[in-house]
């Protein structure tokens, strides 16, 4: 299961972009990595693993703003289209799946 943080925080003062600053920092602590600028993704196993994320998310949000968070499989992941310069560009955020016996 992939996470997916969507934010449009406001920075229009210092104080604004200070906490915008502070959400992204928290983000990138808890394993986060920047797809875009507002954009972060996660890969955290499953369903149930992603619930404690959420709350510390809710946690550490900023007062103001928009906060959205998506939840897609591994396989609705791997099929995400990146364009960067006309060109496609391979996903390389894919973990390697690990087979147990």
């Amino acid at each position: 299961m992939w996470m997916i943080v969507m934010f449009d925080l406001p920075v229009g003062t210092d104080k604004e972009r200070k906490r915008a600053t502070k959400f992204r920092n928290f983000l990138l602590d808890e394993g986060f990595s920047m797809s875009q600028f507002s954009v972060y993704i996660k890969f955290c196993g499953t369903k149930e693993q992603t619930a404690p994320v959420v709350k510390r998310i809710v946690d550490n949000s900023p007062k103001d703003g928009q906060i959205s968070i998506l939840f897609f499989t591994d396989k609705q992941f791997s099929d995400i289209i990146n364009i960067q310069n006309r060109e496609i560009i391979e996903n390389k955020n894919i973990p390697e799946q690990l087979l147990l016996l």
